[in-house]
């Protein structure tokens, strides 16, 4: 008998590794084929003068040197604080409705219709979004002359000529996309703490401010630490809103142009050997960004 239970499980096994080959064939089309592609360019120089293929080979370390050298680092730092402008209100405002929805002493009323109005911004297109905020923001919008009319700004100020003005948009825009998805992502990790924990503390005298920062915070830090990384990579990939609102400029003088919008510009240019190199560049800067994320999270743990 075991004999033959043991045949039924290799072949029923088989079937898994069966249904397995069409994602293992995806990948290795669409995902490993074009990572190592990305790697072997970055390598030599490889670009298009008019019409004609221009390839000089291996040229080593070149191209990553010509990269430091120029702009990358500015283009980073910017790429960097519109990430942070939205990031850092995404998270507070967040963890302050995630803390609200999820405390049963409240009773809201409407609750999922509150829920469905702050997920619904993540579900417009950032090309909307951008093409919205440039109406609203431009010398004759109506955010224009609202702020005119109180006062607040002069007739002459121009939004998209100043750099924290229009890095406030960009973070103002990916904010309001993304702040709805992070709530939901930490209600849901504060619906999972379990109430005796909570109930636990009052009976030691405990307030709410230290019941968040005692008995939450530290229970949502693996969900906490996810939001995090995943926001992280996703501001680091940020190209579809400044684009649109700077129409691929970066204005102004290019304080606004992200890494990616960079990246977009030597692909645009057909300069395959500088794409190559960047991309592996802003790989290993992911996870380098990554790995002091996680040993941050688990030096707190230690301390503890």
């Amino acid at each position: 008998m075991k004999k033959v239970n043991n045949k039924k499980a290799v072949s029923y096994n088989k079937w898994g590794y069966i249904f397995l080959i069409p994602f293992f064939t995806v990948f290795i089309i669409f995902q490993l084929i074009p990572l190592i592609s990305t790697f072997y360019y970055g390598f030599f120089e490889k670009y298009k003068d008019g019409l004609d293929w221009v390839e000089n080979g291996w040229v080593g370390l070149a191209n990553y040197k010509s990269l430091l050298q120029k702009e990358l680092p500015k283009y980073l730092g910017n790429t960097f604080w519109m990430w942070i402008i939205g990031f850092i209100p995404q998270i507070l405002i967040s963890l302050l409705l995630g803390a609200w929805f999820s405390d049963n002493r409240l009773k809201l009323k409407a609750e999922g219709f509150y829920k469905t109005v702050i997920y619904l911004p993540n579900l417009i297109m950032a090309s909307a979004f951008s093409m919205l905020f440039f109406a609203l923001f431009s010398a004759n919008g109506p955010a224009h002359d609202l702020l005119e009319n109180m006062h607040i700004i002069s007739d002459e100020y121009d939004f998209f000529k100043h750099t924290n003005a229009v890095r406030g948009l960009v973070g103002l825009m990916n904010f309001l996309m993304w702040f709805g998805n992070t709530t939901i992502l930490l209600m849901a990790g504060m619906m999972g703490i379990d109430t005796a924990l909570f109930e636990a503390a009052e009976v030691d005298g405990a307030n709410s401010r230290q019941k968040f920062f005692r008995v939450t915070l530290p229970l949502l830090r693996p969900i906490l630490l996810f939001v995090v990384i995943t926001s992280l990579i996703g501001g680091i990939q940020m190209f579809d809103v400044p684009q649109i609102l700077t129409k691929g400029t970066g204005i102004p003088q290019r304080t606004t142009m992200s890494i990616i919008m960079y990246l977009n510009k030597h692909l645009w240019a057909k300069n395959y050997g500088m794409a190559g190199a960047l991309s592996v560049m802003l790989f290993f800067v992911t996870a380098i960004l990554s790995l002091i994320v996680f040993k941050v999270s688990g030096n707190s743990d230690k301390v503890k």
